[in-house]
């Protein structure tokens, strides 16, 4: 079984219309790992189209839970001007559709979950301190890369739709079952539509100027 493994899309509706458009035939199941919502302009429209597709398996993020508590609990400030611009607009009939989303899942050897112990993993994190026992697909960090720890292979998907170093490259994963490989791929998708959008939405400057800070590839 091929299955297209994806998350951290963040309202990006191009990347993820870009994304179905490439690998419309190629996969036999969509697992996406989280945050679908938040910072991008399309949060609801993000919801909704991953709602239609019949062979989708949706998991919770960290913004998913924000949403569905109405709160953003962390302490930094371009998030939180995120969120507050954010929210407000979430259609509240959506909240349902998202806590219907898993938290974990098996594929193959890995577990695919938004992250491990809630925490930001790099390619390059001290995981000493935490247990790995599995195979991992996860995100969260928007940093795509494979490494092994502890015997185990972890992937980081990377984010779709906000890439911590390039704003306009989007990253995703393929897991084959069949010999249980997973291939990172990535392509470069409309950050402009995305920052139009913004602007004629009434994004504050910090949330603008934090997506123009990002570089593009």
């Amino acid at each position: 079984m091929r299955i297209l493994v994806i998350g951290d899309i963040h309202g990006n509706l191009p990347a993820l219309e870009m994304l179905l458009k490439q690998e419309h035939k190629g996969y036999d199941e969509l697992i996406c790992h989280g945050d679908v919502v938040n910072y991008g302009p399309w949060s609801n429209e993000c919801v909704e189209l991953l709602a239609s597709i019949s062979n989708a398996v949706l998991l919770k993020g960290n913004h998913e839970d924000n949403y569905i508590t109405g709160e953003y609990t962390g302490q930094h400030p371009v998030a939180r001007a995120f969120f507050d611009f954010c929210f407000p607009r979430f259609d509240p009939s959506l909240k349902e559709t998202i806590k219907q989303y898993g938290s974990n899942l098996r594929r193959g050897s890995y577990l695919i979950q938004h992250t491990i112990d809630q925490r930001y993993i790099f390619a390059d994190t001290d995981l000493s301190q935490i247990r790995i026992d599995n195979d991992y697909i996860i995100g969260h960090s928007h940093q795509s890369f494979i490494r092994m720890e502890k015997n185990h292979k972890i992937v980081n998907t990377g984010s779709l739709g906000q890439n911590r170093e390039f704003i306009n490259l989007s990253s995703y994963a393929i897991l084959d079952t069949a010999d249980n490989s997973v291939v990172l791929k990535s392509f470069v998708s409309d950050i402009d539509r995305v920052l139009d959008k913004m602007r004629s939405d009434g994004y504050p400057k910090i949330c603008l100027d934090y997506y123009m800070g990002k570089k593009r590839v």
